[in-house]
């Protein structure tokens, strides 16, 4: 098979990592990618935005599989426009990428379909926003609507701060001036990551995972797209998966099917575990980063046939098979992240992969001979282990090789995990 992977971050480093061991690949390209994804595929200029080209290239290549891994593309509609011209795509329509475009909607299809999920207002003005500060209570969580790359989500402790949320999003810090905004009540619980691919009509587990968010250690500073994760998530039981795919997932694709909206490939629900049960709090219709990092160090079969299946409308007989290890991944940011942030600062060493370690770059380039920080997340340091412990052993000791002095990382991923592990 001839595949192109379009995206440049850690997630697409750890997807070109995994497809370039299928025994069904010719070719992988990537586009544009970045250094790490370089060791595996082709990189082409493509921008993805261009729809034209990108079928072009898939075209002259004889391209098999198209393998999206950000959102943008799909909620923008390279899905559609990839299948309009007879190309397996690996991702939604953008009807479909509603779910993550916009937030409004997808509370909105829980309101209709009993989706258990948090009590919400939506507002496309700042004086009624505003004026409903006045009979909440806090926290509060205040979305912006639209993608925000996971910095769009501000949990207000005062109305002060729910100000300061709602003029920002407003003001056009996480899109377009005037956006709309999604009001919600804060849930309490633990935080957790159930994966899925689809095919339109059915869905398949394909793994658990416990995202970090908050910048700092001990859960402290701003939100972020994800500081590190770990592989599987200890409080999703057996029963917590079958419980969330029948309350959640199911009624999800349902509800899209109806409304001619099927959805293809990966459905991504961040979850709330509250006393009452899993609820919704997001769906993302992309692999997460840096989520991706540890399914890929943990899946054990080869993804191109599961891909290909959720592409063309069928999984069934589709049993992925896992490693029984844990994988903990620790993501090295750049001093100012998820604010403002210098790029181009060298990374001066990075240690070599091993069986159980590896590094993806997630915002790296080249400046001649030089690996350089080209974004926020630059890399993510991930291990495998017959623990969470000892996946983050590995995985810091691995950090504590890299010599790049302008990055920064948290020190406590899987800080919960471990405590599990140890009662």
């Amino acid at each position: 098979m001839n595949v192109l992977l379009i995206g440049s971050g850690g997630r697409e480093h750890a997807l070109a990592w995994k497809i370039a061991q299928s025994p069904l690949l010719a070719s992988l390209y990537a586009a544009p990618g970045n250094p790490g994804i370089g060791e595996h595929a082709e990189l082409v200029p493509l921008d993805a935005a261009d729809h034209d080209a990108v079928v072009h290239f898939c075209r002259e290549k004889a391209i098999d599989l198209v393998v999206v891994g950000p959102e943008a593309p799909l909620v923008d509609g390279l899905a559609d426009s990839l299948s309009a011209a007879g190309i397996a795509v690996f991702g939604p329509s953008a009807t479909a990428a509603r779910l993550e475009g916009s937030k409004g909607f997808t509370k909105d299809l829980c309101s209709r379909h009993d989706i258990p999920t948090a009590r919400y207002k939506r507002f496309s003005e700042v004086a009624a926003a505003r004026a409903h500060l006045d009979e909440s209570g806090y926290p509060m969580v205040i979305k912006a609507d639209g993608l925000a790359a996971g910095k769009g989500v501000t949990i207000a402790q005062s109305r002060a701060e729910a100000m300061a949320a709602i003029d920002s999003c407003f003001d056009g810090a996480f899109g377009g001036p005037g956006a709309e905004i999604v009001i919600e009540e804060f849930l309490e619980g633990e935080e957790a990551s159930l994966f899925c691919l689809c095919d339109g009509s059915r869905a398949l587990v394909f793994g658990t995972a416990q995202d970090h968010k908050r910048a700092f250690d001990r859960d402290r500073g701003p939100n972020t797209g994800g500081m590190g994760a770990y592989s599987p998530a200890l409080a999703m039981s057996e029963r917590l998966v079958e419980r969330t795919m029948r309350e959640i997932i199911e009624p999800t694709l349902k509800g899209m099917a109806e409304i001619g909206a099927p959805f293809q490939g990966v459905l991504y629900a961040g979850l709330m575990l509250t006393e009452t049960g899993p609820k919704l709090i997001e769906y993302n219709v992309r692999f997460g980063d840096p989520e991706t990092q540890v399914l890929m160090m943990r899946l054990e079969s080869d993804p191109l046939p599961v891909f290909l299946a959720a592409a063309k409308g069928d999984l069934s007989g589709i049993e992925p098979t896992w490693s029984r290890d844990r994988a903990l991944t620790v993501v090295m940011a750049a001093e100012g992240y998820p604010g403002s942030y210098a790029k181009g600062t060298e990374i001066v060493h990075l240690p070599k992969d091993d069986a159980t370690t590896r590094i993806f770059h997630a915002g790296t380039s080249r400046d001649g001979d030089r690996l350089v920080a080209a974004g926020g997340r630059v890399l993510n340091v991930t291990a495998r282990g017959a623990s969470v412990r000892e996946a983050a052993s590995r995985a810091y000791a691995a950090v504590e090789q890299v010599v790049w002095d302008d990055g920064f990382f948290r020190s406590d991923i899987g800080h919960r995990a471990i405590m599990v592990e140890d009662a």
